[in-house]
């Protein structure tokens, strides 16, 4: 059901990489490899910048500091102790283009695309989870992440894999509710429908006018 796209190369999957030292950088994305010569690194390169550079742009810069999650990606790689994949979110724009070798980085484009979405990309869409989209890639990201590691979770494990992504359009009530659908206790239940505007709800007036909305108010509050 989740839908495996990408997945650690196999290539990973082996004891070591090579049989002697070499100073390359060695990983892959979205199932491709790169091998970057060390000469065109710079120690203060960003994975977002990379990506971006490489014309992966759904990976969004935001705020540059790891607070809003619009650049969450997914990294992958082999646990050299217990023998297992090892699947977490990160936030690219913290983290350092060296500290790929020897990782898979799944980014949004990995995982879906038009008339072919993952899940839980189409879950999001029928629940009207994303306005502006913007923030869309990283909260994509960061469910997806959680399911690759935990494939029946809590609701609280869906709201805590959502500290780190900010949106300001949805108020997250149907993105949570259309992640919701991937937990372990989802009954089925469908979103309530949003309110039409003429059913929200009214804020007190100050009752000295029969219009408070008009501005003209003896009091001078408006609604």
């Amino acid at each position: 059901m989740l839908g495996k796209v990408t997945d650690v190369h196999p290539k990973l999957l082996q004891p070591s990489l090579s049989e002697e030292y070499v100073d390359d950088l060695y990983f892959f994305v979205n199932g491709k490899e790169y091998r970057l010569k060390s000469g065109n690194i710079h120690p203060e390169d960003t994975l977002l910048t990379w990506l971006r550079a490489e014309g992966l742009t759904g990976t969004k810069l935001g705020c540059g500091e790891g607070g809003c999650g619009a650049c969450t990606i997914m990294v992958s790689y082999l646990h050299r102790v217990s023998g297992k994949v090892i699947h977490r979110s990160a936030n690219a724009c913290l983290t350092p283009l060296c500290a790929m070798d020897g990782v898979h980085v799944t980014t949004v484009e990995g995982i879906g695309r038009k008339g072919a979405l993952h899940p839980v990309q189409q879950r999001l869409a029928e629940s009207h989870g994303s306005q502006c989209g913007f923030c869309t890639p990283g909260i994509v990201m960061s469910m997806y992440s959680l399911l690759r590691s935990n494939p029946n979770p809590s609701d609280e494990d869906i709201e805590h894999a959502f500290d780190g992504n900010l949106c300001r359009c949805t108020g997250y009530r149907p993105i949570l509710h259309a992640f919701r659908s991937f937990s372990a206790s989802y009954n089925g239940t469908p979103a309530p429908p949003p309110l039409a505007p003429e059913d929200m709800p009214q804020g007190p007036t100050c009752g000295n006018s029969p219009d408070s909305s008009c501005g003209k108010c003896p009091c001078g509050k408006t609604k």
